[in-house]
């Protein structure tokens, strides 16, 4: 494997017509060809940001029939790149899978994630999400192998939970990913400390693209896609509004900061007990 490439993350303000979201994808995907980058990777939900249900599932197709999906192989044949589209919204029967596909630089998907965990809440501000509603959710973490690079698949709110990276750093990863539709208030509390935190816990390379302002459906994204090296310092990171950013990935970085802080090769199973029982 090359020990460098050039990453990017293309950053999107996704719209309720998936034929414009295509359009604007691949505008920028042509971009950060053009500037060197191997390895091009899309928000969560490129081709359609519409909370309404009926809307969604009337818009969406199958995953033989995307036409955005097929576009994508296309275009990752041409420019002999390897794209990772961060998530499409995929119809699986009554519900819609939120689903990651990685193309090889010869038009085939190399590896397909379904997110598994779901976002339903109630913010602070009145917002309240219920993914599960719509959304089925994944059952396995995914990691596949890169001319340069393994890499660990994840979507959005699935940034939140460290095992999954764990499982994922554990497996070979040394390039993990969140590409993600964050809400701009759970975004400006919590979304580079928690791309930070994963790249330094597991030390590897994290990249995630993000949808970014306000979409046609009423929302408001964070934006702040990210490249994030294996020691914690964040290589790029954009503003609120779309275009690319990129970063050049060496990854002797990988090594050299798991030697320093082993982490992973210390990791110990635990047992807790309640307090007052005798330790055995």
């Amino acid at each position: 494997m090359s020990a460098t490439f050039t990453a990017a993350c293309v950053q999107m303000c996704g719209k309720r017509d998936p034929a414009e979201n295509l359009t604007d994808a691949v505008r920028m995907i042509r971009e950060a060809a053009n500037a060197g980058a191997t390895y091009i990777q899309t928000p969560e939900i490129s081709n359609i940001v519409n909370r309404d249900r009926p809307a969604l599932l009337a818009s969406i197709r199958t995953e033989a029939e995307d036409p955005m999906l097929a576009a994508f192989q296309k275009l990752a044949n041409e420019l002999a790149i390897h794209l990772h589209i961060g998530s499409l919204a995929i119809k699986n029967g009554e519900k819609v899978a939120n689903r990651a596909f990685v193309i090889g630089a010869d038009g085939a998907v190399r590896a397909r994630y379904d997110k598994i965990h779901l976002f339903d809440v109630n913010l602070p501000n009145g917002e309240t999400w219920r993914e599960s509603n719509t959304f089925t959710g994944g059952t396995g973490a995914v990691a596949v192998d890169l001319p340069y690079a393994r890499l660990g698949l994840a979507i959005c709110y699935d940034v939140r939970f460290p095992y999954l990276f764990r499982a994922l750093a554990d497996a070979g990863c040394t390039v993990l990913s969140a590409p993600a539709c964050f809400t701009k208030q759970t975004g400006e509390a919590h979304w580079n400390v928690l791309q930070r935190a994963r790249a330094i816990e597991n030390g590897a390379f994290m990249i995630s693209a993000a949808q970014a302002g306000l979409h046609e459906d009423g929302r408001e994204t964070y934006g702040h896609s990210i490249i994030v090296d294996p020691w914690g310092n964040v290589l790029a990171e954009a503003g609120r509004e779309p275009g690319i950013i990129l970063a050049e990935i060496d990854l002797t970085a990988v090594n050299d900061a798991r030697s320093r802080i082993p982490a992973l090769r210390h990791t110990r199973p635990v047992t807790v007990m309640r307090a007052g029982e005798p330790l055995v």
